[in-house]
């Protein structure tokens, strides 16, 4: 049976009839339907393809420009942490260059400390304009200022080069180091003479290779610049301000302090004895000669600063001949001057003033110094440095003989007992890093047995004296 004749039979079971005709052309227009179902087919996946390439390159976009976003965020993290790390390590500096700061100038620190305290006893009145010995100031000025111009021009250099080079041996160096040490600060006093000649101490000893005598000779350098100096009313700071102060007449200061220089040079000498004479050989290259007239020109000023000391001259005319003469033939020796020693000076007026105004604190002072200016000027010293104790304790005794000897042998014992011992401590740490604890032993060993001796040198003394 054909094809056809099946389809009869199933319309004629359904009661209806056969067209084939219809059939043609309905079959005629599904094919265009089809089509159309199948374009549009086509045409919703092409959509739906699209759509999905769209989301996927939008989902690829998005996450590479998170991606993107991410990397800038972490650039710029890093860029944050690196100005972090810049700003701590600024900071850090900051507090190191302060605490070295503090380290150079712990004298001053204390003074300003004690100074600040005390006005909170005696608040601020016109009468601390009656602390400040401005004789006292105008001559330590003036000296330093023209002290720094001679270091300007090298001239201690030379001059210690010459003498070292001299000699020989160990022994020999070490005595040449010590005593010019020695004799440099009875006239430009105690810190500036170990500020020009620690360096060259330390010089000729690496020069040499042997930096294993830096302990040694660094210990006597400032014992020298501590005992040198106090046979001039201008070899240490406190001398100046006890001479003015007490206005003391100049051979009387001589024959005070003489008996005292004296036991002093020899414990100076018979310790060099002790450093064994290696042969040296220095390799240190001549430094040249300064000019002669401007070396002339300084000591005639040196000298002029030094008439202020013995009343010659008014203190104003030597600040303004000085202070212009020194703008005209060396500025740069004002950046070298030692404007802290000066600060530390007035602070200690103002602290020792106002004490003075301080009932209980002027009767127990006025009762202890009146029983030994020596012990109590000396012990004072330990604690508080020679120049702050000499200020102090000169508000309370007319004995200035006692307390003259006690600021100036005092200044031996403790590292605090005297800025130049500060000085020096402080230049071997920075040549010898690590051996503090070995010069530190020396040190004290060395300070407590001469002070124990000029102890009493100084009893001795006001035995000897009329």
């Amino acid at each position: 049976m054909d094809h056809n004749s099946g389809k009869n039979d199933f319309a004629r079971s359904a009661g209806k009839p056969y067209n084939a005709d219809a059939e043609s052309r309905a079959s005629a227009a599904g094919v265009p339907a089809m089509a159309k179902d199948s374009r549009e087919g086509s045409a919703s996946a092409a959509s739906v393809a699209f759509n999905a390439s769209a989301i996927g390159a939008s989902v690829t976009v998005n996450e590479t420009a998170a991606n993107a976003a991410d990397s800038a965020g972490a650039g710029e993290s890093a860029e944050n942490v690196g100005h972090a790390a810049k700003h701590a390590h600024a900071r850090a500096a900051g507090v190191t260059r302060m605490l070295h700061q503090i380290k150079s100038h712990v004298v001053l620190v204390i003074a300003l400390i004690a100074a600040a305290v005390t006005c909170f006893f005696v608040p601020p009145d016109r009468e601390y304009l009656g602390y400040f010995d401005t004789d006292t100031l105008a001559c330590l000025f003036c000296t330093l200022a023209v002290v720094s111009a001679l270091k300007e021009r090298r001239f201690f250099v030379f001059l210690a080069g010459k003498i070292v080079t001299a000699f020989g041996n160990m022994r020999r160096v070490a005595f040449a180091l010590v005593f010019v040490t020695y004799f440099g600060s009875m006239i430009m006093a105690n810190d500036m003479a170990l500020i020009t000649f620690l360096p060259l101490g330390w010089y000729v000893l690496s020069s040499c290779g042997h930096e294993k005598h830096t302990a040694i000779v660094f210990v006597m350098q400032n014992v020298a610049a501590n005992l040198g100096g106090m046979l001039t009313p201008f070899g240490n700071p406190q001398n100046l301000y006890l001479y003015s102060y007490y206005s003391i007449p100049a051979g009387e200061f001589f024959a005070t302090m003489a008996l005292p220089f004296a036991v002093a040079f020899v414990l100076i000498a018979a310790t060099c004895f002790f450093i064994r004479p290696v042969p040296v050989k220095l390799t240190a290259p001549p430094a040249s000669a300064p000019p002669l007239w401007r070396m002339i020109a300084y000591f005639v000023l040196f000298a002029l600063s030094v008439m202020i000391v013995f009343g010659v001259i008014p203190s104003w005319i030597c600040l303004i001949v000085v202070t212009v003469s020194l703008i005209a033939l060396e500025p740069r020796s004002f950046l070298r001057v030692d404007y802290g020693l000066l600060l530390t000076f007035c602070a200690f007026f103002v602290f020792s003033g106002n004490l003075a105004r301080i009932p209980a604190v002027r009767a127990a002072l006025v009762t202890l110094v009146g029983a030994s200016p020596l012990l109590v000027g000396t012990a004072s010293c330990q604690v508080i440095s020679n120049v702050p104790s000499a200020v102090l304790l000169s508000r309370f005794t007319d004995n200035y003989r006692d307390l003259l000897v006690a600021v100036n042998i005092g200044g031996l014992g403790t590292p605090v007992a005297s800025l130049a011992s500060l000085i020096t401590l402080g230049e071997y740490r920075h040549r010898r890093p690590g051996t503090t604890l070995r010069y530190l032993a020396l040190f004290s060993a060395i300070n407590f047995s001469y002070l124990a001796v000029l102890i009493g040198t100084g009893f001795l003394n006001d035995l000897i004296l009329p």
